[in-house]
């Protein structure tokens, strides 16, 4: 490993016990980086440069605090807790500090993440103890709930000396706010707390405030960088390219190049879910004789696996979302290349901070298109990260028509197109740079091209308008079967319920209205509570709206056929409204 920093880990005024200094020595951590030398784990708000070692950074002040308690902890006590916003992340960090414990028998500790049973969890809890936690807020919130089933967590905890918030800000981000206050609640006001996290953000600072008892801001720098790009976000030994193609060249353009660079480790971030599931199905079958994985956070259990695997790989690609922009550690990754732009230019920071890692070298690609080339000189000055430009990507071939022969073999790959289409037109929609990134200026034709789709969906942003540019397959697109038998016998028979019902299938958009500029189901529930409160607080007596209600009630049963029109006219004339009216007369 390249010298990082000018002090080794003997330099240090406080010497480190000496099983810590045997396994930096086998994990072949000679010097320290930056952000390590400068964390003493003081209450502190830490801001490194992305790529620059941070776990190393909390792990060695972590065991050495727990070396030093007069009163050593007890199997269900709990030491030290370590909050990360993904289960990827918590998984390398409980990697990092389990090759550290194991010459720590005193020790123990345990990982809380989602995609497993929380009930293995409390059993594991219960039977072994954990003296270290490390856990996603979700999971964590869930384990403080678990008094019934005979955790007392909120008691484990008392002990508590250290908490970490890895990537702190994207914890916020990512709506974890509750979770975090509730996690908070539980823990003691006596001890240190560590907030890492590579980007300042409002909330974050609200946190810092809130959170921190005399907080110490530390913010850690490259060395040997000239002045003017002393504040530059992005790994000095990084290479950061981007190129402009058309939206129908973009894909083509990828695929060459992943083509090129076969031997190597990419990771390829797209905008969506929706579209890391079409495009990456594409890419296993337009790259040949390459490893191709795919993960967003719509997958459950499968996530630890896959992710654990491609780690071990020498050469592969990994398609995914931002879920792997912030802290993982992918060993030797040569390739960032953003496919998509992010929806905020500091992911735009962590996704190239997946490469150039503890002073390696790294690439990042990212693809505009020609209408977005604006965004690179908003990144220089917005982010402090210069871009230039790659020469054209060459021996480009047209691989769409093979996409679509896709989409015609298996509805599966007709319905990921349509579904990664409309995914990308909602998310460019909500762009924090709007300014460059306009729905409006977005040129569908071309759009529809590059996804190589066989028709263009039914969505309200395309109603009205003639796309003469883009010609559909002249395939019958409902005749498309899917490969899945199962799936297309289930389908077959919706179609038949349908035909004989003659119903269409209920859809949740708005008419007409844009399904980019639909309200999120949060703001509905919002106006829903809000309508409800005011009905409650109207002149309606219970009373009559008890009789309206049944009223309404005897005429759905009257329309079903369920009671006979003579029913109908003794239960409305008997029931607690003839009653109401009797009393008035």
């Amino acid at each position: 490993m390249a010298n990082t920093a000018d002090g080794t880990w003997d330099s240090l005024p406080v010497k480190l016990n000496e099983k810590i200094l045997e396994t930096l020595d086998e994990l072949k951590f000679t010097h320290m980086t930056p952000v390590q030398v400068s964390d003493n784990f003081k209450t502190a708000c830490v801001c490194p440069v992305t790529g620059s070692g941070k776990t190393l950074a909390f792990v060695i002040p972590i065991i050495e605090l727990l070396l030093k308690r007069e009163e050593k902890l007890k199997k269900m006590q709990v030491g030290a807790l370590v909050v990360t916003p993904t289960r990827e992340l918590a998984l390398q960090i409980s990697e990092v500090m389990e090759q550290f414990i194991q010459k720590f028998p005193q020790f123990t500790q345990i990982l809380l993440i989602g995609g497993s049973n929380p009930i293995e969890d409390v059993e594991k809890f219960k039977d072994q103890g954990a003296n270290i936690v490390i856990a996603t807020p979700g999971r964590l919130e869930d384990m403080f709930r678990r008094k019934s089933d005979g955790l007392d967590l909120a008691s484990s905890v008392k002990s508590l000396d250290v908490l970490v918030l890895d990537e702190a800000d994207r914890l916020l981000d990512m709506g974890f706010e509750a979770s975090l206050n509730t996690i908070l609640s539980y823990l003691p006001k006596q001890r240190r707390t560590g907030l890492f996290s590579a980007t300042q953000t409002q909330e974050l600072e609200k946190l810092v405030r809130a959170g921190l008892r005399n907080p110490v801001r530390i913010t850690v720098k490259e060395k040997g960088l000239a002045a003017a790009a002393a504040t530059q976000k992005t790994p000095s030994r990084l290479s950061n390219y981007y190129t402009i193609c058309r939206s129908e060249d973009k894909f083509n353009n990828l695929v060459a190049f992943l083509r090129q660079h076969k031997h190597e480790k990419h990771l390829v971030f797209f905008s969506t879910c929706a579209c890391v599931e079409y495009y990456g199905r594409a890419l296993e079958v337009l790259v040949k004789k390459v490893t191709v994985h795919c993960i967003h956070g719509k997958m459950k259990n499968k996530r630890n696996s896959i992710f654990a695997d491609f780690r071990t790989l020498k050469s592969g690609i990994l398609v995914c979302t931002d879920v792997m922009a912030r802290g993982i550690d992918i060993p030797d990754v040569n390739w960032v290349l953003q496919y998509d732009p992010p929806s905020s230019a500091s992911a735009f920071v962590h996704r190239c901070g997946r490469t150039a890692r503890i002073g390696n070298y790294g690439n990042a690609l990212v693809f505009l298109l020609p209408m977005e080339e604006s965004y690179v000189n908003f990144l220089s000055i917005n982010q402090k990260c210069p871009l230039q430009k790659m020469n054209p990507i060459s021996d480009v071939v047209d691989v769409l028509p093979k996409v679509k022969a896709m989409a015609v073999a298996d509805r599966a790959m007709f319905d990921r197109g349509m579904r990664a289409f409309v995914s990308y037109v909602q998310a460019y929609a909500k762009h924090e740079c709007s300014l460059i990134f306009r729905v409006k200026d977005l040129d569908f034709a071309s759009l529809a091209r590059g996804f190589a789709l066989l028709r263009l969906p039914k969505m309200p942003e395309l109603r009205g308008k003639t796309f003469p540019d883009f010609t559909e397959m002249t395939v019958d697109t409902d005749t498309i079967r899917y490969k899945d038998k199962n799936r297309e016998k289930q389908r077959q028979k919706m179609l038949a319920e349908q035909k004989d019902k003659m119903i269409l299938p209920k859809k949740n958009f708005q008419k007409n209205k844009a399904w980019s500029k639909q309200k999120t189901k949060k703001e509905r529930r919002k106006k829903k509570d809000a309508k409800r409160k005011h009905d409650e607080g109207s002149d309606v007596e219970d009373e009559d709206m008890k009789e309206l209600l049944n009223d309404t009630r005897l005429l759905k049963k009257l329309k079903k056929g369920q009671i006979s029109e003579e029913d109908f006219e003794t239960q409305l004339t008997s029931g607690p409204k003839s009653k109401h009216k009797t009393g008035e007369q």
